[in-house]
C-alpha cells in the first residue's frame, strides 16, 4: 500500500483510539466506574460496538490504555521541567512541586485501585524516580544538594513524602510539604 494510505489509516485509527479514551474517561467521572459500559462508550465515541472490540477487548483494555497515555504524559510534562535552563535546585523544586500537585488530584478509588497495577506502572515509577534522581545527582556534584545519601534513595524518599500530597486539603499545604522535602535535600552543615 502507498506510504500516504498507510499514514491515513493510522491516524484514522489513532483518532478513534483516542476519541475512545476521551470518551471512556469522561463517562467514569460522570457516571462512576460500574455504570460505564462497552455500548455506553461505543455511543458516545459514535462508534459501532464491533468496531470497538477490535480496539479494545473490554473497558478494563480501554481503562488501563488511557492511564498509561495520563502517565505518559505527566512523565513528558516532568522531563520538560527538568529539562529546563536554570539551576538545579530551581528545576527540582518545579518537579517536585508538579509532581506533588498531580497526586494532589482527587482520584477514584476504585478506579485507582484497578488502575495502579501492572508493568506500565512500574515502568512509570523507575522513570520517575530516574528523573528526580538524575536532578538530585546533578545537585549534589554541584554542591546545591547533599551528597551523604545517594541520589536514588533520596529519589525515593521525595516520592514517598510527596505522594501525601494526595490527602492534603489544600494546594498551600502541598507547597509546604514540598518545601519540607526540599529542605531534607539541602547538604549538611559542616561544622
Amino acid at each position: 500500500m502507498p506510504r500516504l494510505w498507510n499514514d491515513t489509516i493510522e491516524t484514522h485509527r489513532q483518532a478513534v483510539r483516542d476519541a475512545t479514551l476521551d470518551a471512556t474517561a469522561v463517562l467514569v467521572a460522570k457516571y462512576g466506574l460500574a455504570s460505564v459500559t462497552m455500548s455506553k462508550i461505543a455511543q458516545a465515541t459514535g462508534i459501532g460496538r464491533a468496531t470497538l472490540y477490535k480496539y479494545f477487548p473490554d473497558i478494563e483494555a480501554i481503562l488501563m490504555a488511557w492511564h498509561e497515555r495520563q502517565i505518559g504524559s505527566h512523565l513528558d510534562q516532568l522531563s520538560r521541567i527538568r529539562d529546563q535552563d536554570g539551576d538545579v535546585g530551581a528545576r527540582l523544586k518545579a518537579v517536585l512541586m508538579t509532581f506533588a500537585m498531580i497526586s494532589h488530584q482527587r482520584h477514584d478509588t476504585d478506579l485507582g485501585a484497578l488502575l495502579h497495577r501492572g508493568d506500565h506502572v512500574v515502568r512509570a515509577h523507575q522513570r520517575l524516580r530516574d528523573l528526580v534522581g538524575g536532578l538530585l545527582a546533578e545537585g549534589a556534584a554541584s554542591g546545591a544538594l547533599r551528597s551523604d545519601i545517594a541520589p536514588d534513595e533520596l529519589a525515593s524518599y521525595c516520592l514517598h513524602a510527596l505522594t501525601a500530597a494526595g490527602a492534603l486539603p489544600s494546594k498551600a499545604a502541598v507547597s509546604r510539604l514540598v518545601e519540607v522535602t526540599l529542605d531534607g535535600l539541602r547538604p549538611l552543615a559542616r561544622g
